[in-house]
């Protein structure tokens, strides 16, 4: 069952933190007991060297048709996946790459589709938070998020999820959301389609230069209607 992976990492003017985390990753996967791996990062329209970076490092690199947002980077990458099994990961690693092993361990114990890297199961796990203005957001999101899609995930927008990648071209060629709002729709459109999806703690480190300004975070609750009437307008069949 555990035989090849793909790690997809979204990228936009990426080039000062990329090389570090790219070293993690082949630190880890050195280590790993995957027959096959396979390191994608996913270029959205940067205007420095990510490209360039990634290349020389390298790793397999996807370039999008200019800068569409980090949804249609993800949906990129998960498309073009090799492996049996597809993490997307930031691209700062603020959850440790090794992480996976945790997604890893409960996907083999539930036989799940997916497993979704959670910074609220266990808050312990969180070694640097947030500003106060955007946890409050968060879990106000989240509340906003349950009520309106009827998920019982108390985090989807950590950006550490694995799939298996047969369900996930499943999932992700049905994605309609370019923008911040697409991990609540994956994971809805993931339900629907009756495959499992379950909930995994992991250590997450808050690591300055977001690219999540307060107003693309205020879209994401805009996001959520959307996802309500893409359902209702049957695009997820």
């Amino acid at each position: 069952m555990r035989r090849s992976l793909s790690i997809i990492i979204p990228a936009y003017n990426e080039a000062k933190r990329l090389p570090q985390s790219l070293i993690k990753v082949k630190q880890y996967l050195s280590a790993a007991k995957w027959e096959f791996v396979e390191v994608v990062v996913v270029d959205d329209g940067s205007r420095d060297n990510t490209v360039q970076v990634a290349e020389d490092a390298g790793v397999r690199v996807l370039r999008n048709p200019g800068n569409r947002g980090k949804g249609y980077s993800v949906k990129h990458g998960m498309l073009e996946a090799k492996g049996e099994w597809a993490l997307f990961t930031d691209a700062d690693l603020s959850s440790p790459i090794g992480e996976v092993e945790k997604l890893w361990s409960v996907i083999e114990s539930t036989g799940a589709h997916a497993a979704v890297g959670s910074r609220a199961v266990d808050r312990s796990l969180v070694g640097v938070h947030q500003p106060i203005m955007r946890e409050a957001m968060g879990r106000i999101f989240n509340s906003a998020m349950r009520l309106t899609t009827g998920l019982p995930f108390k985090d989807t927008q950590c950006g550490f999820k694995l799939f298996q990648t047969a369900a996930g071209r499943e999932v992700f060629s049905r994605q309609q959301l370019d923008g911040f709002g697409f991990d609540v729709e994956v994971l809805f459109i993931a339900k629907h389609l009756g495959y499992k999806s379950v909930e995994v703690p992991v250590r997450w480190d808050n690591v300055e230069g977001t690219k999540v300004s307060l107003l693309l975070g205020f879209k994401a609750f805009t996001d959520l209607l959307k996802v309500r009437a893409n359902h209702l307008q049957g695009k997820y069949k």
